[in-house]
């Protein structure tokens, strides 16, 4: 018994007074006439309910293992075993301790076994209590996938009666776990957690007909409110089976029930005269079928119905968390499509409503239920993480939107606040919504310069969880192009250091997003921030980023290079001191088994190379080098022949010294012959770069 007792031991004082008021209860359960101990279990039924005190003084005492031990006794009478469920569903109602003390005792797999009993009462009541201990955060999901019949025989029990349907539902609902429900931003969403023997929960619960089961449940021929409970637990079972899992929406848009479509019945469960929460969650499902590709972004059931349904709920009369539900789940509908950001920026003035968010609850509010008000206080982050979130994707394409965005009231401020929030998840949502709107290039210029955001950004990337780094690192990608003002000040602020240990770590997006803005960095820059950038990566690192498996990470790498390698200058200073590595990596790639787009890129750096006027010495004496340059002139892809064709360019050209021994070596390797090939080439470009080269030679 003691095994169970997790509370730490209480003073004797107290325990006294407990051992007055509730050891009789306990005591009672241990009589041996069983009339007795049924009525002592009614009567503690009765004296825990909505007494949470009474509850922990129970546990504290034993009662626990003993009500387990009279609920699985043969012996035991149905009547019984039935008040010992109802009793530790009571328990398990208070607070997370005492579901923690619940599952110490084994409770589940007690309350599972009890499901085989053919009595109705008994297994209603088991699945009450186990509703109510997997509803608790603290209850690990896969208890319930622990053993592969217990699932097949929770479907057999959903057609017994409306209390079966609407405990399974929501056993399901809560054990079909995700991540987080919309996590919506630039990448794409979490996966579903895995169930530690194999296939995800979606997968479990959809192989043993979930979907067929609990369709019907959907429609109901009374409107009383049980069976609304049961529609509404049916309704949200389907939307944590269809979230990110095209297998279960595709399955779902051609399941019929009583002649009718399921997107046509969640349509209807839509309408104003339906429960707010009934009409958020028909849109969750709506929402996820059409981000799984199984409804067209351009249905009506989508641009009329789901999406004017989730800017109803983003307006001030709802309560906050359908405001929240609402905007996340808009934010998560239109994350991808144009033309839904559209549709949505000009929907009952949203951008304008979502201010509001910031605003809540105000000192004018008409919160008059005090309880409502501390908890919406406690919860107001929630709104502010919302609503950057819906910026985000409303902002995430259109530049017309961006600019609405930021004109709205103190929207930068906001921002700047929310990047230093203490609230993780609002940091997380303010800095998609700052990337969002750095795509574009006037309010790089002008609101991104005027209110420093990079400030606020650089302290968010130091030591900051991966999912953070990655969003605000794509953010200061942008920051770093040349038309932005921000690109000196950051430069000031140490970011070279940073972003060159970002290439060094195990998470591709962050070594994709450091190699990427050390390329924008260089663009275009002074010869002293291009040495920084290459002292800080150092040749070792250089080399392991052009033989990263990543083509991203190889095509950003070889930007870099580019980048590195532009006017003639920098060109000569870079390869005098670095040459022989640039060398043999641009060797190692022309050798390597890779795609048309990074060979191009190759051969433009060694054009770059060649416009050198010392570095073109490094290809003139590599035979290896001229060789592969000649090899391409040839090769079947046109834009491969013109890259290597821009290396002979520069190679030839009459004006620079040396050019006359140049030309000569080259002729001997027979490229002028190449060069009159070309000259016939039904591309144009082509044809012409070979003209324009013959005439060095007849110059």
């Amino acid at each position: 018994m003691a095994s169970c007792v997790l509370e730490a031991p209480l003073r004797m004082s107290v325990l006294s007074e407990v051992t007055a008021s509730s050891r009789h209860y306990v005591d009672r359960l241990f009589d041996l006439d069983p009339q007795k101990v049924l009525q002592g279990v009614i009567d503690m039924k009765n004296a825990v309910i909505g007494n949470n005190k009474q509850k922990a003084n129970l546990i504290v005492l034993g009662a626990v293992p003993r009500l387990l031990y009279l609920l699985q006794q043969e012996t035991s009478s149905t009547e019984l075993r039935t008040e010992c469920a109802v009793v530790l569903g009571s328990l398990a109602m208070g607070t997370e301790n005492n579901v923690k003390s619940l599952l110490d005792c084994h409770i589940i797999p007690a309350l599972l076994q009890g499901l085989l009993s053919p009595d109705l009462k008994f297994i209603e009541a088991c699945l009450r209590c186990l509703r109510t201990i997997f509803i608790s955060p603290v209850t690990p999901e896969d208890l319930l996938y622990t053993d592969a019949t217990v699932i097949s025989h929770l479907m057999a029990l959903l057609s017994r009666s409306r209390y079966t349907q609407e405990y399974i539902c929501q056993i399901f609902s809560h054990c079909c776990k995700l991540q987080h429900w919309h996590s919506c931003g630039f990448k794409s969403l979490p996966q579903p957690l895995l169930c530690a023997n194999g296939p995800d929960h979606q997968t479990i619960l959809f192989n043993h007909g979930a979907v067929q089961n609990i369709a019907h449940l959907l429609v109901s021929t009374s409107y009383k409110y049980v069976f609304t409970q049961v529609r509404m637990q049916a309704l949200k079972c389907f939307s944590v089976l269809a979230f990110e899992n095209p297998q279960v929406s595709m399955t779902l848009v051609n399941v019929s029930v009583d002649g009718e479509l399921l997107p046509q019945i969640f349509v209807k469960m839509l309408q104003r005269d339906k429960p707010i929460e009934m009409q958020l969650t028909s849109a969750k499902c709506l929402t996820s079928m059409c981000r799984a590709g199984a409804i067209r972004t351009d249905d009506s059931c989508i641009v009329l119905k789901t999406l004017p349904c989730l800017v109803r709920m983003c307006s001030k009369e709802r309560l906050l968390e359908e405001r929240v539900e609402g905007a996340e789940t808009l934010a998560y509908l239109i994350e991808t499509d144009v033309e839904l950001q559209r549709i949505a920026s000009i929907t009952d003035h949203l951008i304008v409503m979502l201010a509001d968010y910031f605003k809540y609850p105000s000192s004018v509010s008409a919160i008059t239920d005090i309880k409502r008000l501390d908890h919406d206080l406690k919860h107001a982050h929630e709104l502010r993480q919302a609503a950057f979130k819906l910026y985000a994707s409303l902002g995430a394409n259109d530049e017309d939107i961006r600019k609405k965005i930021i004109e709205t009231e103190n929207m930068m401020d906001r921002i700047v606040n929310g990047l230093s929030e203490s609230s993780i998840k609002v940091r997380l949502a303010a800095v998609r919504c700052l990337h969002s709107l750095s795509r574009s290039v006037q309010q790089l210029r002008t609101s991104f310069q005027d209110h420093a955001v990079w400030k606020p950004l650089m302290k968010v990337l130091q030591n900051a969880p991966n999912e953070m780094l990655v969003v605000a690192s794509s953010t200061l990608c942008n920051l770093l192009l040349e038309f932005s003002p921000s690109k000196e000040p950051i430069l000031e602020s140490g970011a070279i250091e940073l972003l060159c240990s970002l290439t060094q770590s195990e998470n591709l997006a962050l070594r994709v997003n450091g190699i990427w803005a050390l390329m924008n960095m260089a663009f275009q820059a002074e010869q002293k921030i291009k040495s920084d950038i290459l002292r800080g990566l150092s040749t070792e690192q250089l080399f392991q980023l052009l033989s990263d498996s990543d083509v991203n990470v190889l095509m950003k790498t070889l930007g870099l290079l580019r980048n590195l390698l532009s006017t003639r200058p920098h060109i000569d200073h870079i390869m005098s001191t670095h040459g022989k590595q640039i060398m043999q990596a641009v060797t190692l790639i022309l050798e390597g088994e890779h795609n048309i787009e990074v060979k191009e890129q190759t051969l433009c750096i060694l054009a770059n190379i060649a416009d050198g006027t010392t570095a073109k010495e490094l290809i003139m004496t590599n035979d290896d080098i001229l060789q592969k340059i000649k090899y391409y002139m040839s090769h079947s892809n046109a834009k491969l022949q013109l890259a290597a064709m821009f290396c002979i360019s520069n190679l030839i050209w009459n004006e620079e010294e040396g050019s006359q021994e140049r030309q000569d070596k080259l002729r001997d390797m027979g490229i002028v012959d190449i060069l009159h090939k070309l000259s016939q080439s039904s591309d144009p470009n082509l044809c012409d770069k070979a003209k324009t080269a013959l005439q060095q030679y007849l110059a």
